[in-house]
């Protein structure tokens, strides 16, 4: 049997394109990583103990996991529609679903007062219900979801879109319902999609800023009135501490961050592997 060459000698054009992807990996891997070496275990411990951090970190990956189920409920459902039918103005739909990607988030804050505020339709009809929307935790999941979401339904599409059609056709000849179909042959094959899907919508609402400032300040959560992290983390910054009272927050953030990438990835990966 022959063996497969793992490695051969490189030509120009590699040569170039290695070291351009490595200054790009540079730039990408140094700053989160300079952050978290510069405070030692016990810096990062005591800041994880401070009622006013821990209570921040918990309100910001609560309420970024509950605008991620949301997206799920409702987000997987369009998705699927849109890889599975053709229908005049399908293009110009999927162009509005990636709106809130590009728009500024602050603006996106201002539009979400515009229907949810408590001037308006959808805010006064909260309201009669018993659910506020300004500096409320339901602000803080409304507005992680609108600018996260978009990532989610992205990347659903893509995995129903992969799964060979025909499958869900012999499943119906057989006897099977659509809702069975679904269950059974759709979301099984495409969930390694919508997983990644929902790790990225997660992640980009547990670090949103912007919309959060606009609609929610000091939330309460718990007994407490905690910003989101990302907020905290501009305020320490602002105190007379500067950026060595923000830094290790900071470090605490990306630490969150690459344990829950990691864990979720190593899970999507055995499953393709398997």
């Amino acid at each position: 049997m022959t063996r497969t060459r793992l490695w051969r000698k490189p030509d120009a054009l590699s040569l170039v394109f290695i070291v351009l992807g490595t200054l790009i990996l540079l730039f990408i891997l140094v700053p989160p990583l300079k952050t978290i070496f510069s405070s030692s275990a016990g810096t990062l411990w005591n800041t994880l103990l401070d009622e006013k951090v821990y209570s921040s970190i918990l309100l910001t990956i609560y309420a970024a996991l509950i605008a991620t189920l949301i997206g799920l409920l409702l987000g997987v459902p369009l998705a699927y529609i849109l890889a599975r039918h053709e229908f005049w103005g399908k293009r110009f739909l999927e162009g509005l679903i990636d709106v809130p990607i590009v728009m500024p988030h602050s603006a996106v804050g201002i539009a979400l007062l515009f229907v949810f505020g408590s001037n308006f339709l959808m805010g006064k009809f909260l309201n009669n219900i018993g659910i506020g929307f300004v500096d409320e935790v339901s602000a803080v999941v409304i507005a992680m979801m609108f600018v996260s979401v978009p990532f989610l339904i992205d990347s659903a599409r893509e995995g129903f879109q992969a799964v060979d059609v025909r499958l869900e056709k012999v499943a119906r000849t057989l006897g099977a319902s659509p809702w069975r179909s679904f269950f059974r042959i759709s979301l099984p094959l495409a969930w390694r999609s919508i997983l990644s899907g929902s790790v990225l919508m997660w992640a980009r609402g547990f670090s949103e800023f912007g919309a959060v400032y606009i609609v929610a300040g000091h939330v309460p959560f718990f007994g407490y009135r905690p910003v989101t992290a990302p907020i905290l983390v501009t305020e320490l910054f602002e105190s007379p501490g500067g950026l060595g009272a923000a830094q290790p927050l900071t470090a605490l953030l990306i630490l969150i961050c690459l344990v829950v990438f990691i864990a979720l990835r190593t899970v999507a990966y055995k499953g393709k592997k398997a």
